[in-house]
């Protein structure tokens, strides 16, 4: 059957089907009556959505206050904690400020209310929150002996801010009395995102039932930052470390629950920055749920995870003691690496096994040392060069092998012809070839799978370097997130509703090189048409799905592949001599070729099977 070819009419019918498309886009176009009407319309939706965008969102858990002065609702107040009558502090924040981070702590609940970055901002230019507007809620549920369940969060702490050194330290107390507390201590140090904190309790094994763990909840819906929010929510993970230093993950695109012990650190990654609680005397048990709030890529998406925790504090003499730390903070290997004795590190995504070990402790500082000196892009560019070079040998290994089996294509098809009304027989007899020129068909493939973890720890790297946000190159205003050459006035499924020009780049790029490899394997193993199909879905996807991911990845491929063809086209014109490859297969077949143990095995298993073969047809 002849092999069907892209020819021109093929290229003039899918430029017919563009135009098409074209013209019935234009032709469904509004009249400039519902153009108007339908701008009105937007104005209005605009209207409203600027309306709800002022209002502070619903907050997970009720902040409401009450008036001290009041007497009705201190009264409620002191009979919906009991008897025992803690009391009503004044309403009110203390802020906690250094150069990199800036915290409210509110005295209802004593919990950290806000949480600012003071040196980013998301891609609006805003100022990136961790905690605001009450997408966060901090508190312990806890059984009293008059068998009421208190929440912190509806307690009033008064707060005391002193000094210790250069650190500033908040205590924030929940009292019956002087002697009898519920304690939250924040200590904040200089030009830190982690700050020291502890909860304890003093005089309130009278109150607290025994009987009845206390349980820590923390509950956070992850603030949007990036341009793309499924993109952004795709790197968005609630991940802990528990069990002498187990790390694992809850799902990053569905709703996910699990219940571990012995939990020593929890992180609510929200893609480039993390709200961590570690703690130094680990959860002897924690329930973790992650709910997904992302649908679809939408401007008006404010969320993208949910996330929840539940763990037991256990008491000591009827009180609790536990030392514990916050950190608000980017998720930055050079920041995250300081705290080594938590292994907060572990939470970023570098991928698993070999390919995370590859990704930490080669391209990360790698490329970092490239960065100090060179802009970010360019970094990026002679790193693919320097790696596409130290992976030559491998290349070379690949494409003489691609080259033997070309030599070897009239004698497979000649074997292919004679036998082909027995496969068993063909097969045979094609090993017998491969055997005595010295060519193993798998040789092509073993370089190809050892690319596999640079392959794939390069596609976690350029997603998760913090060190590529918002760092341009060329048209790239970004180079952690997509690039943008037209904005598309809809959305095409799975595309987007833009036009991302590295990807194009990197699509034409993959097509060539799949053109010389591809195309070439399809002349010297006719028996695979699905090859040729291959080697148009690659450079698709490429097109289709890489729209809406990180530039700099798709500069690195793009850069990677032309880098390989290029070494591809020097060893083909100046190293590799296909008369001479074919002249030292003759002389391989001339040699008497032993058989290794797995090859006598081999041949042996089919002979067996044609000799079966043989005697069921009589």
């Amino acid at each position: 059957m002849e092999e069907k070819k892209l020819d021109i009419n093929s290229i003039i019918g899918f430029i017919l089907i563009f135009g098409i498309l074209i013209f019935w886009m234009y032709q469904n176009q509004p009249t400039p009556e519902e153009l108007e009407a339908q701008k009105a319309e937007q104005e209005k939706i605009e209207a409203q959505a600027a309306e709800e965008e002022s209002k502070p969102a619903q907050p997970i858990l009720d902040q409401t206050t009450i008036n001290t002065e009041d007497s009705t609702a201190v009264a409620d107040y002191k009979k919906s904690v009991g008897d025992f009558g803690f009391t009503r502090a004044a309403d009110g924040t203390t802020l906690l400020e250094n150069e990199v981070l800036l915290l409210e702590v509110s005295n209802k609940g004593g919990q950290i209310v806000l949480a600012k970055m003071k040196n980013f901002v998301t891609n609006d230019s805003v100022p990136v929150y961790l905690v605001q507007d009450g997408n966060a809620a901090f508190g312990l549920n806890f059984s009293t002996t008059d068998n009421r369940v208190l929440d912190t969060k509806n307690l009033y702490f008064e707060p005391s801010l002193t000094n210790s050194g250069e650190n500033q330290v908040l205590s924030m107390k929940a009292k019956v009395s002087e002697n009898q507390f519920l304690e939250y201590r924040y200590e904040m140090k200089p030009d830190d995102y982690m700050l020291d904190f502890t909860v304890r309790s003093r005089g309130l094994s009278a109150v607290i039932n025994s009987s009845q763990t206390p349980k820590l909840q923390w509950q956070l819906r992850g603030i949007r930052h990036n341009k793309s929010v499924v993109y952004e929510n795709r790197y968005t993970r609630l991940t802990y470390n528990y069990e002498d230093g187990k790390v694992s993950k809850l799902s990053e695109g569905s709703d996910d629950e699990e219940t571990e012990e012995d939990v020593k650190w929890l992180s609510y990654r929200q893609h480039f920055f993390s709200s961590i609680l570690a703690t130094d005397t680990p959860f002897e048990t924690a329930e973790l749920s992650s709910k997904n709030l992302v649908e679809e890529e939408s401007k008006e998406t404010r969320f993208t995870k949910e996330y929840l925790t539940i763990a037991p504090l256990e008491l000591q003499a009827g009180e609790l003691n536990y030392n514990m730390h916050w950190y608000y903070g980017p998720t930055d290997i050079k920041v995250l690496s300081q705290y080594k004795d938590l292994g907060l590190a572990d939470s970023i995504p570098y991928g698993w096994g070999i390919f995370g070990w590859i990704n930490r402790y080669i391209f990360t500082p790698f490329y970092g040392f490239l960065s100090s000196m060179l802009p970010y892009g360019l970094a990026i560019v002679v790193m693919t060069i320097l790696v596409r070079l130290a992976m030559s040998p491998v290349t070379y290994k690949s494409y003489l092998s691609q080259a033997k089996m070309k030599v070897l294509k009239p004698e497979i098809s000649e074997i292919t012809e004679k036998y082909k009304d027995n496969s068993m027989k063909r097969q045979q007899e094609t090993m017998k070839l491969y055997n005595k020129a010295g060519v193993s068909p798998m040789s092509g493939c073993i370089p190809a799978l050892l690319q596999l973890p640079i392959f794939y720890a390069l596609f976690m790297f350029f997603p998760t370097s913090f060190e590529l946000r918002q760092k341009s190159f060329l048209w790239a205003e970004d180079l952690s997130s997509y690039d943008t050459i037209a904005q598309l006035p809809f959305t095409i499924p799975f595309y987007g509703d833009h036009v991302s020009l590295f990807p194009i780049l990197a699509s034409v790029a993959i097509f060539f090189y799949m053109m010389m490899t591809t195309g070439q394997n399809m002349q010297t193993q006719p028996g695979m048409p699905n090859m040729k199909f291959i080697m148009y879905l690659s450079p698709l996807i490429m097109l289709i799905f890489f729209n809406n991911y990180a530039s700099g990845l798709s500069l690195y491929y793009f850069v990677s592949n032309l880098i390989t063809i290029g070494i591809m086209l020097v060893i083909k014109r100046f190293i590799l001599d296909e008369d001479k490859i074919h002249a030292q297969i003759q002389e391989n077949k001339k040699k008497p070729k032993k058989e290794n143990r797995f090859q006598k095995r081999m041949r042996e298993m089919m002979e067996q099977a044609e000799e079966q073969k043989k005697t069921g047809r009589r």
